[in-house]
Formats: structure tokens, C-alpha cells, sequence
């Protein structure tokens, strides 16, 4: 069976009122790419993974965890 890495992206970005747009601008991606991660469509890099978990006020850990 496959893994995959699972995250709470989208859910966590609409608590704190952001758009796709904004949280994209903030950690330096596209708007596609923010979509692509919340989707499970693309998997970011451990850089990008912080960004977005530093910039969300989460640790990696409880924004992304792998789904088996």
C-alpha cells in the first residue's frame, strides 16, 4: 500500500482567514502551488514545508503526516 503525505493545509490557512493568494505570497510560491500541496497533488520540500508550517503557526509535524 502506498504513502502519501497527508496535511491539514487547507484547514488550518481558512482558520486564520488567508487565501490561497495570500499565504502563497508570504512563503514565496504560486497560488498553484499552495493549491497542489493542500490537494496531495504535489509534495513540498522540506523547505517549502516550514515555510508554510512557520508561516500557519504549526510545527511540520502537526501541519503534515504521512497517510498510509
Amino acid at each position: 500500500m502506498a504513502e502519501r503525505l497527508a496535511n491539514r493545509l487547507k484547514d488550518r490557512r481558512t482558520e486564520l482567514g488567508l487565501t490561497q493568494a495570500e499565504l502563497a505570497e508570504k512563503v514565496g510560491v504560486t497560488r498553484k502551488t499552495v493549491n497542489t500541496v493542500e490537494n496531495g497533488v504535489y509534495t513540498p520540500s522540506a523547505t517549502l514545508a516550514i515555510k508554510l508550517a512557520r508561516e500557519l503557526g504549526l510545527s511540520v509535524e502537526q501541519l503534515f503526516w504521512i497517510e498510509r
